[in-house]
């Protein structure tokens, strides 16, 4: 468990691995967004015999619904269909001429559950969603920045902190982002709670590592900067481990037999957790010994020299 520190370019490349695949699923095609941030309508119906999904699609598009998705579910009782589509209204013309072409061209069924929700308010929960997360962060910085007062840069550890709590969500996000691809998962407002809850469990093991490298600092453990953060990671590896363990399995046992409408919200929980205990013992700490040893300075340093140097040769070709 010793010397962690000294391998910290291959914790960064990990994490760089990690997070690269969702970013350019970000770029190119976004998340997939629920009806709690696009506005519309979730049908949740449950039919006397096996319902075919292609023939609901065929239902929804013959009176005019172009964009839509039908899936199969798990219900009390045995299998559901979930129908996500622009906005029905309730007790409408609308609703009781496709309600009677499921029941004639499908089956009978019963309705379990509607939610339907406006694209104004849809917008509304998707602005604030931002703007949770963004508070949550400058939250984080100015906390962190008041608790380690005391310290030699109190700002530095709530950068890192930041940093690695940005690791994090971008991991999350970014998975998603590819599963809205590949699985058609979407995200709601469950999602957004899920960030928020992995921001804080991410900043709270983060705290206990930095904690640690402080005590340790004062009490000179040992005569480096490295050495004091090793010796740190020592001492905390191992319950970080445990406490994260305890974590993923309750989780597990949740995305395993909990119900559906909670899956992907556990499955956030889930990820985060994960990346949130990798982060905090091969992300934060490493970031600051990068820090201090000025490789990250360097670092900049060559980019900037790089930028200027390129300038200067395209004005030399003029």
């Amino acid at each position: 468990m010793e010397h962690l520190a000294s391998k910290r370019r291959l914790w960064f490349t990990i994490s760089i691995i990690a997070i690269v695949p969702g970013l350019i699923s970000l770029v190119l095609f976004g998340l997939k967004q629920g009806i709690d941030f696009t506005g519309g309508t979730q049908l949740l119906l449950r039919f006397d015999q096996p319902a075919d999904t292609e023939t609901i699609g065929d239902v929804l598009e013959g009176r005019g619904y172009d964009s839509y998705s039908v899936q199969t579910v798990q219900v009390d009782g045995g299998n559901g269909i979930q129908v996500r589509m622009p906005e029905l209204r309730e007790g409408s013309a609308e609703k009781s001429d496709l309600y009677a072409a499921l029941g004639n061209e499908v089956g009978t069924f019963t309705e379990l559950e509607i939610n339907t929700i406006g694209a104004s308010v849809g917008n509304a929960i998707r602005d604030r969603a931002v703007l949770a997360v963004g508070l949550a962060s400058l939250g984080v910085l100015l906390f962190i920045g008041w608790a380690f007062r005391n310290t030699q840069n109190p700002w530095l550890y709530g950068t890192c902190a930041i940093v690695a709590m940005l690791h994090d969500v971008l991991i999350v996000v970014g998975i998603f982002s590819i599963l809205g691809v590949v699985a058609d998962v979407e995200i709601d407002a469950l999602f957004v709670t899920a960030l928020l809850t992995v921001i804080g469990f991410s900043v709270h093991d983060t705290i206990v590592v930095f904690d640690r490298i402080r005590e340790n600092l004062a009490r000179h453990a040992a005569p480096t900067f490295e050495g004091v953060v090793d010796y740190s990671l020592a001492q905390t590896l191992v319950r970080s481990l445990n406490t994260s363990l305890t974590v993923v399995i309750t989780l597990l046992a949740l995305y395993l037999f909990g119900g559906s409408s909670t899956r992907n919200f556990v499955l956030a929980l889930l990820l985060g957790v994960i990346s949130g205990t990798y982060s905090s013992i091969f992300n934060a700490s490493q970031l600051l010994v990068a820090w201090e040893e000025g490789e990250i300075q360097r670092f900049f340093g060559r980019i900037v020299g790089r930028g200027r140097s390129g300038g200067t040769a395209v004005a030399g070709n003029r």
